[in-house]
């Protein structure tokens, strides 16, 4: 196991489990003997999932389960009450809080059979196997898209079909915010690095993020929501028409849509700025589908949550990212997280403790397929992920684009916020906000 898989596995804590969990939202039903067929088929292709991660005092490596049984990772599951969203978002909550068990491989597939007119799908998958990006193409892999490529006659046809798919995903999962900071390039981090030791003395004199109700001691229950989607055009028209980008429009939102939060519960906020974690993608080649484990370093975002005027916040936001692209702060993190996971465990509790001390949440951002995938004949309607929280950071946002829409996804500790779904409509509140205002013609701060 690499040094960086090493240490997300030695960041696992009760109360903050390093589980990605992942939603799909299917328009038709989807039968557990059509799932576990497509899984044996397509998921068990990647030999570390038939393994377990096994840590000791100087290392730790994959170890292949004696006795793996595809059934004990796929389970049937029923909503209660009235089978709608607020119900899945509580089965979603229940599982980002419970560990996965040690003793099989680290992922399992939670199947709602039933759920409106078709099914629902959850998939849990530890971040030591593998980072969003990757972890994103395995799920592309297991559409109907990628399957008839491999199902077709010609045998190095379909290998090529499905390799071009999984580059066509990867060259566009590079271009969001998760992993679209723009990526640097090999001659600039040999130019940078000169500075990396400055820029470490710089993440460690970092002053911690303020106390909120964003932060506290996670008590390890889970409570997860999401928004209707946003029109990705009408996000891109927001940007073009105010010279920013997209992710500046997203990330303006979100803070706004915390300081409207943190207002009604009863923080001051005029003023404040509070940091977010942000992944950023250090993979070399965009066109390569990206292989299993991690390869990303952590940029802390400047959320102005005090600015109450939306193009005034947006301007910040977008002065702040323009900043971190040149910024070599995600090769320290990810030279810091390669040292952690190269020494004893006890080392890590320290660092987690520095990174997680600088910000209050984690942020993340996904640009997804823009065409409709199946999976074994059932149309995606919604694709929706929520990330794992480190330390003690207990709230975490999600942003996925997919087939035009933007999902975005809150899951909270619920010592944090109790119901996230407060988050949410604050968030589509801010959007509406600011799409008022271009629709006034209010481009500026003076209009």
């Amino acid at each position: 196991m690499s040094p960086v898989d090493r240490a997300w596995l030695l960041m696992d804590r009760p109360t903050n489990p390093m589980v990605i969990v992942v939603l799909m939202v299917l328009r038709s039903r989807l039968r557990p003997e059509r799932l576990r067929r497509l899984l044996a088929e397509r998921f068990l292709r990647f030999h570390r999932f038939r393994c377990i991660p096994v840590n000791d005092p100087i290392g730790a490596r994959w170890v292949e389960a004696s006795q793996f049984e595809l059934s004990d990772h796929v389970q049937c599951v029923a909503l209660a009450g009235g089978m709608g969203q607020h119900e899945l978002e509580a089965l979603v909550g229940e599982l980002a809080s419970t560990p996965l068990k040690p003793t099989r491989p680290w992922w399992s597939f939670h199947l709602v059979e039933r759920y409106g007119s078709g099914s629902a799908l959850i998939v849990r998958i530890h971040h030591c196997y593998a980072d969003g990006v990757a972890l994103l193409n395995v799920l592309l892999a297991l559409s109907d898209e990628a399957d008839s490529a491999v199902g077709s006659e010609d045998a190095v046809a379909a290998k090529s079909g499905v390799q071009e798919l999984m580059q066509r995903a990867a060259r566009l999962l590079e271009s969001g915010l998760h992993y679209g900071l723009h990526p640097l390039e090999g001659a600039a981090l040999l130019r940078l690095g000169a500075n990396l030791a400055g820029e470490l003395a710089s993440l460690a004199l970092m002053d911690d993020d303020p106390p909120t109700h964003l932060r506290g001691t996670p008590s390890g229950v889970k409570r997860a929501a999401w928004a209707p989607a946003l029109a990705l055009e009408e996000v891109k028209t927001i940007g073009r028409v105010l010279g920013c980008t997209v992710n500046d429009v997203l990330i303006s939102v979100l803070a706004g849509a915390l300081g409207r939060y943190l207002e009604a519960q009863g923080d001051t906020v005029t003023g404040l700025t509070l940091r977010a974690t942000v992944p950023l993608n250090l993979r070399s080649d965009a066109s390569a589908p990206p292989e299993l484990g991690n390869h990303f370093g952590l940029v802390f975002v400047e959320l102005p949550i005090g600015m109450r005027h939306p193009l005034e916040r947006l301007y910040a936001v977008h002065a702040a990212m323009c900043r971190l692209k040149s910024s070599p702060q995600a090769l320290v993190t990810f030279g810091l997280l390669t040292s952690v996971g190269s020494l004893p465990a006890v080392v890590e509790e320290s660092a987690i403790a520095l990174l997680s001390a600088k910000a209050s949440l984690v942020a993340s951002n996904l640009p997804g397929p823009n065409q409709p995938l199946h999976l074994a004949g059932a149309a995606v309607s919604e694709l929706l992920f929520w990330v794992p929280q480190t330390g003690s950071i207990g709230v975490g946002v999600s942003i996925l684009t997919y087939c035009g829409r933007v999902q975005l996804g809150v899951i909270a500790d619920r010592g944090l916020i109790p119901d996230p779904s407060g988050l949410v409509d604050a968030m589509a509140t801010e959007f509406n906000r600011l799409v008022f205002l271009v629709l006034l013609g209010a481009g500026s701060l003076g209009g």
